[in-house]
């Protein structure tokens, strides 16, 4: 994992050895190399309690047949995690790169190798990833170039903050079908920051100050297959320490060009049943022509934690335009183009007992207006409550607890809730 995950994960279960901070170290001539990762699995128990159609809600909806409860054995927030880092330092230059592959636990097959028992092939919904490969060159005097895929620059430091960070969240009624992960607080409280491409700088340490500034592969939610310009993301932190108070301030924003594809209509078409039989069956629908729409996309955040005395206290909040909502681009316009505005945030409260056991609370939520044709059947907001308890059993490996509450609503005032039980472990190194 890069240094600012591992970091977050080692504040998240108080592995405040130097393992925390540094994977299977290798001297190899000039490099020295850095072997990390993450292993980590969950039994989920997820319930719902409405089967209302939300386009957008996280909420899980009520089984229609069999067991109201879907089961799984999948990873939480975090893929599994293999990562391969070397340093150098060359010509007054610190050169590193990185490259990691992110497998997942989940399986929706029969066999557990792909295939069903008659022998036709599926997806084992349990994807290799591969979220990192950089190289950054710099000096501490000024600053450093990154160039390649990472976490986005924008909201990382929300998801970096966030508890469930090592546990589940909210999704785990989809892990294990299509999804590789779980959803944390992802889409109920921040937007997803992603695995970019990115050429970006940043400053060098001024006291605790620092800042990032980028261009980006744009995250469109797949509403276009070509680019009108860079997406432009940016971020500025303090970090502080004063006795026994510690704490970080930040601020991020992003800004992409959107072009949307155009749609041509398409006229049904429909194909005999059977031979001498008046019956049809539609074989493709009738599809409207809908234009190409063109925007630009804005979103800000601000966040905060301090800690002291056992006592940590996170605080985020963010405001956007035309990003929609979960991830960047995803319900981000009405039908006939309008820009939809979303705000949202969490609050997260922990406390550290003496056996060095983590306990959380958090509530957070993503708000969707509605704009342009809109129904008032379109998502309005995803809200999440959770409780989790975080034991870190040995200084690598840690135990996890966690209970989920989400809730979906439409501008019709009509909701889905759903409840997630989680209990696993996650290993780091």
């Amino acid at each position: 994992m890069n240094k600012n995950i591992k970091l977050a994960v080692a504040g998240a279960v108080l592995a405040l050895s130097a393992s925390a901070n540094a994977g299977i170290i290798i001297p190899a001539g000039d490099w020295t190399l850095d072997i990390n990762g993450n292993v980590n699995a969950y039994m989920n128990f997820t319930r719902g309690n409405d089967s209302t159609a939300i386009t957008g809600g996280l909420a899980a909806t009520r089984q229609t047949s069999g067991s109201n409860t879907v089961k799984g054995i999948n990873t939480g927030l975090l893929p599994a995690w293999i990562g391969f880092t070397g340093k150098t330092r060359q010509n007054d230059l610190d050169v590193e790169f990185t490259i990691s592959l992110q497998p997942g636990a989940s399986a929706n097959d029969i066999s557990g190798d792909g295939a069903f028992v008659d022998g036709t092939t599926a997806s084992n919904g349990s994807k290799v990833l591969n979220r990192q490969t950089y190289v950054s060159f710099g000096d501490k005097s000024w600053g450093s170039i990154k160039l390649g895929k990472d976490i986005g620059i924008f909201a990382s430091d929300a998801i970096l903050n966030d508890m469930t960070l090592l546990g589940v969240g909210s999704g785990a009624g989809l892990s294990g079908s299509s999804a590789n992960t779980t959803n944390g607080g992802i889409g109920t409280g921040y937007l997803y920051a992603a695995w970019k491409g990115q050429v970006a700088y940043t400053t060098p340490n001024f006291n605790g100050f620092q800042a990032t500034v980028g261009l980006t592969n744009p995250n469109m939610g797949g509403l276009t297959t070509s680019q009108d310009r860079f997406g432009v993301e940016g971020k500025a932190s303090y970090s502080f320490a004063a006795n026994d108070v510690t704490g970080k301030i930040w601020v991020s924003g992003l800004s992409n060009k959107v072009q949307t594809n155009e749609v041509t209509a398409v006229t049904a078409l429909y194909a005999s049943v059977a031979t001498g039989s008046a019956a049809s069956t539609l074989v493709r629908a009738a599809v409207s022509a809908v234009p190409s729409y063109e925007y630009t996309a804005s979103v800000f955040d601000i966040g905060a934690n301090v800690n002291v005395a056992g006592f940590g206290l996170t605080g985020y909040y963010y405001n956007g335009q035309g990003v929609g909502t979960t991830l960047v681009g995803a319900n981000a316009i009405s039908a006939d183009g309008q820009k939809r505005d979303s705000d949202g945030g969490y609050v997260q409260l922990t406390y550290v007992l003496p056996v060095k056991t983590k306990l959380g609370a958090a509530w957070g939520t993503s708000k969707l207006d509605r704009a342009g044709n809109d129904a008032t059947t379109t998502l309005k907001s995803n809200e999440r409550w959770t409780v989790g308890a975080y034991h870190p059993l040995t200084k690598h490996l840690n135990l996890v607890a966690e209970y989920n509450h989400i809730t979906s609503e439409n501008h019709a005032g009509a909701e889905n809730e759903s409840n997630t039980g989680s209990l696993g472990a996650i290993l780091f190194f």
